[in-house]
């Protein structure tokens, strides 16, 4: 937060250094000032985000400066009289304190974590790291850089995110350490490769299937085969839930039918599926490939553990739809999520933790009825979609202040659905009706800049996000479409189009009530290379790294609701 001449505006969270400003001349100015490094901290701690304290500074400027002291936490935070690289305009005299500290250590993650290969196959082993800044990377086998010994057998790839072995040797087998650096700290982990006869197989995917049949289909590799080749595979196993509990038979249907809406994977461990039409939700263990609990009457009014949200009207829980965000390699653990009310211009904020009210965020001034929300952790902030007016006309999307809960205004003339790559750095809002895709990044000091618009008549359905294969800290978007056979891609670094042709027709939206999304298009993780999207009647599986269909599933019909677990 800066404080100067008793203004005041957000302070700038998640950059390379976070900066808080201001006059210090009476005890009240210092009271101010050490109201924002509570503030921080208690974000930070709310965010689980990781402050190094030691690195933070105060600079005391001006002959006449008390040089008064301030805590953040429990951590006094160190003065100092000097400090480079402060900005500001040149020759300007400066009588206050300024506090500069870094933001955040990497964090990485390398897949896989062991695996097993012959002589003379090839082994790729991958790094990613997030941190603020960016981190560079860099790699050792047993302890010892690699660089020396880079060849064409041995190869860097993606800015050195990707180690590439061509022609494995015995000698290859070795520990490779992935080591992410930045201002404000180091992390490292380790990937294993063993090259052995006759190597034992890692790679396992598995895929949901839906709504009429749920099938966890799981394989060595992603060859495609028809719904009836699964079920009689000896390499895949399925887990078919056709029994009577789970998939009850209604009178008079000749076909036992099961209908899944949506379904969410819970770290790899659940899968929590809704059958709609049967008012209950499944809980299916994915290690044992059953369904471990029923919860019935999901949609009734048996009393649930609820969160009563201020009244509307006369009524309670007008809910229309809930958005909590997701969490990243920094930001491990949300508290806190929204619900949004039917044709009210409210956002009602609930803690996650408690399954409390904490508040309601009114949006009445705006004339904004909140449709769908993103959030990006650079900046901290929510953008939200209003649904459109009694005219029809469709209002800029809002942006919301996470730590203050406040609106800070409009995001330009930008207007869509809004979507948020999992690194916080791109916003890519969809306006179906100005067949306008707009795409958007946010620095890390959290200025929103636009980047560039694609116009497009594919009427969009879905967005999926996609580690880039080339690049380091660089997503790709992949769009599904609600009324073509085709999937757009989108290199968001560059702006560089391709479409993925002749997926077959989706389902149609009429026939798909449980959502807007009638054609999905799903990701397989942070390594995944693969993505699938559903037609009518059979699945597709997109490959990533290589920007074109792989294969397709058949005789899968309306499998709009997917759900992958572990990497593929």
């Amino acid at each position: 937060m800066i404080w100067m001449m008793g203004q005041s505006c957000a302070f700038s969270r998640f950059a390379d250094y976070t900066e808080l400003e201001g006059v210090a001349d009476t005890p009240g100015d210092h009271v101010a000032i050490q109201k924002e490094f509570d503030r921080l901290e208690k974000w930070t701690s709310r965010n689980l985000m990781k402050l190094n304290k030691e690195k933070c500074k105060v600079l005391h400027l001006g002959k006449s400066n008390p040089m008064h002291q301030y805590m953040l936490g429990a951590t006094q935070v160190e003065g100092t009289l000097a400090e480079k690289n402060l900005g500001g305009p040149s020759g300007h005299k400066i009588e206050h304190d300024l506090a500069m500290c870094p933001c955040v250590p990497p964090v990485i993650r390398v897949y896989p974590e062991s695996q097993a290969r012959e002589p003379g196959v090839t082994a790729s082993l991958r790094c990613h790291a997030e941190g603020i800044p960016n981190p560079q990377l860099g790699w050792l086998k047993n302890g010892i850089d690699i660089t020396p010994k880079l060849s064409k057998q041995l190869t860097l790839q993606a800015n050195g995110s990707e180690v590439h072995i061509s022609n494995v040797r015995y000698e290859d087998t070795g520990a490779y350490t992935c080591i992410a650096k930045n201002e404000a700290g180091v992390d490292e982990d380790i990937s294993s490769l063993f090259v052995e006869d006759s190597a034992r197989k890692t790679h396992t995917s598995r895929v949901k299937l839906g709504p009429h049949d749920m099938s966890v289909i799981t394989g060595l590799n992603l060859t495609c085969w028809s719904a009836q080749q699964v079920q009689t595979s000896s390499s895949l196993h399925v887990l078919a839930c056709a029994q009577d509990e789970v998939c009850p038979k209604a009178d008079g249907d000749p076909v036992q039918r099961c209908v899944w809406a949506t379904a969410v994977n819970v770290k790899d461990k659940f899968i929590y599926v809704t059958q709609p039409t049967l008012d209950r939700v499944l809980i299916v263990d994915v290690q044992s490939q059953k369904v471990v609990q029923v919860i019935t009457q999901a949609s009734g009014s048996v009393s649930h553990h609820t969160i009563h949200t201020q009244p509307v009207g006369k009524q309670f829980d007008r809910v229309d739809d809930f958005f909590i965000p997701a969490t990243t390699l920094i930001i491990t653990h949300i508290r806190f999520g929204f619900i949004l009310h039917k044709d009210e211009p409210v956002l009602q904020k609930i803690d996650l933790e408690t399954m409390s009210y904490i508040k309601t965020i009114n949006l009445k001034d705006y004339n904004c009825i909140p449709q769908s929300l993103a959030y990006t952790h650079l900046g901290g902030y929510f953008f939200i979609f209003c649904k459109p007016d009694t005219t029809g006309a469709v209002l800029p999307q809002l942006v919301v202040d996470s730590v203050t809960d406040s609106v800070i205004g409009y995001n330009g003339d930008v207007t869509g659905t809004p979507h948020i790559s999992p690194d916080g750095h791109y916003l890519v809002s969809i306006d179906d009706a100005k067949g306008l895709m707009r795409i958007q990044s946010i620095t890390m000091r959290g200025e929103i800049q636009d980047a560039f618009d694609i116009h497009t008549n594919l009427h969009i359905s879905d967005v999926a996000f996609q580690p880039s294969f080339t690049e380091a800290h660089q997503y790709n978007a992949y769009c599904s479409s609600s009324t073509q056979t085709d999937v757009l891609f989108v290199e968001l670094s560059s702006g560089k189009v391709k479409m993925v042709k002749s997926l077959k027709e989706p389902v149609k939206a009429g026939e798909w009530p449980w959502n807007s999304k009638n054609r999905l298009i799903k990701d397989s993780g942070l390594f995944g290379q693969y993505l699938m999207t559903p037609s009518k009647e059979s699945l597709f599986i997109l490959d990533g790294r290589l920007n074109k269909l792989n294969c397709e599933i058949t005789e899968v019909e309306r499998g709009n609701t997917v759900i992958w677990v572990g990497e593929a």
